[in-house]
This record gives structure tokens, sequence and C-alpha cells, in this order.
């Protein structure tokens, strides 16, 4: 979507508008290639093998923002951070703090709803080893831009890992760019960055990220968000 172009009039318009999308010839290749030559374990699975929208509470106060679908994951089962361990990781936490109706999440339809809460990438295919290029990180941030212009009610943006901040602070316009880390806060107007580590295999088998710590950042998400609700409510009084 290009700034010439009428921006969608409601999240199920721009998820279809996602869908659809095949602006970066090196990630349409990739995912196609996946989807096509399977991981053993799913070969008897039709893999969605297309861009990847957001899901969630359309009136969610708190948007988590990841970097990218997983080939195996998200590409597979169309649903972002659905299949893989670090979606295990993240719908757990997300079910104890009370943004999730189940702590597990396998496929599309499963019955899983988020609540005050969404969840999108800031890439929106899969990526060759997980790294996007800086133009299709470029190409992408006009679909994170419509999306949350359709989300009004966000006042938290929790950042999963240093690809969704830097993708946070390059919409927000942030300048000097604040520096990443784990429970790392920055305001900025109506919306507070949340920093948090990539609930990735890597930083959670190795106790870089840990369920208590998870936890307390979606906690203080829904403080601060509480916090924004209580300030409109005396500033409109």
């Amino acid at each position: 979507m290009h700034e010439a172009e009428r921006a969608p009039v409601s999240l199920e318009t721009l998820a279809a508008e996602i869908h659809a999308c095949r602006r970066c010839p090196r990630l349409v290749a990739w995912r196609e290639q996946v989807a096509r030559e399977k991981r053993a374990a799913f070969r008897d699975q039709e893999y969605w093998g297309r861009p990847v929208d957001g899901f969630g509470d359309p009136a969610a106060r708190v948007l988590l923002l990841g970097l990218a679908p997983a080939a195996h994951g998200a590409n597979r089962t169309g649903r972002m951070f659905t299949g893989d361990r670090s979606g295990d990781f993240l719908f757990a936490a997300l079910h104890r703090t009370g943004f999730a109706n189940r702590p597990a999440s396998s496929h599309r339809g499963d019955g899983l709803a988020l609540r005050d809460c969404r969840i999108t990438a800031a890439v929106r295919c899969a990526p060759p080893a997980n790294k996007p290029l800086p133009a299709e990180r470029d190409h992408c941030a006009s679909w994170l831009a419509a999306e949350l212009a359709l989300l009004p009610e966000v006042r938290v943006i929790v950042c999963l890992g240093a690809f969704g901040w830097e993708a946070a602070c390059r919409h927000l316009g942030l300048r000097p760019r604040p520096r990443f880390g784990h429970a790392v806060e920055v305001e900025a107007g109506a919306v507070t960055l949340l920093g948090c580590f990539h609930p990735s295999q890597q930083n959670t088998f190795t106790g870089k990220l840990t369920p208590a710590m998870i936890d307390a950042v979606l906690e203080r998400a829904r403080a601060l968000a509480d916090q924004a609700r209580s300030a409109s409510s005396t500033s409109a009084a």
C-alpha cells in the first residue's frame, strides 16, 4: 500500500490487502518455497504461504509487535506466533496474565481469543534466516501504519525484540531513537513503548527471557493502559 492509495476502511479489508501483497520478490519466493517443500513433521498440512495479518481484539489497548512470521510457524498456520515454540511461550504468558482465553494455539480457528490485546509484526512475510532486508522492512511499514490507524484504543505497544522496537520508533518518528532494552518504557504522545526480549527459543531456552519476566512486562502493559484510561477520564471531567 502506498500513500496515494486509499487507506483500508476496516481490519478485515486491511487483512485482505496484506494477504494479496507481493511487493518483495525475495520474500514471495521464500515463503512460497517453504510452503511447497514443508518440514517433514508438517508434510501432511497445507501451508498458508502468504503474508500474515495481525489478529486479536479490535478494541485492544495493548499491541504486541514482533519481527515477522516464522517459516514453519505463522507461514504455515496463517496466524502470528501460532504453531512454533515462540508462540507456545507467548500464548502461555498471555493466558497467565488474562489477555488470552487459553494457554496454547495451534491453528487459525482453534478457539483462541485475545482480550484487550492484539498481535502483529513489523514484516508480514517469513524472511530467509529470519532476517528481512532494510527495503523489505520499509515496504511493510505502511501495513503497520494502516493497522494502527484502525486501532484507536491502543495505548501500549509491547515491542518483542529490537526489530519490533526499531519499527515502532520509526513509525512514531522518535528522534533520537531510544535504545531498546527489556522493560524499557518510552512515552510517545498517547502511546507508551514497552520493550520485551523476543520469546525466541534462543532467549527462552537460555533463560534470557523467563516466564516471570514476560509476565511482568504484560502486567505492566495493562497497568500503563489503565493509567492512560484514568488520565483520559480525568481530563474529560
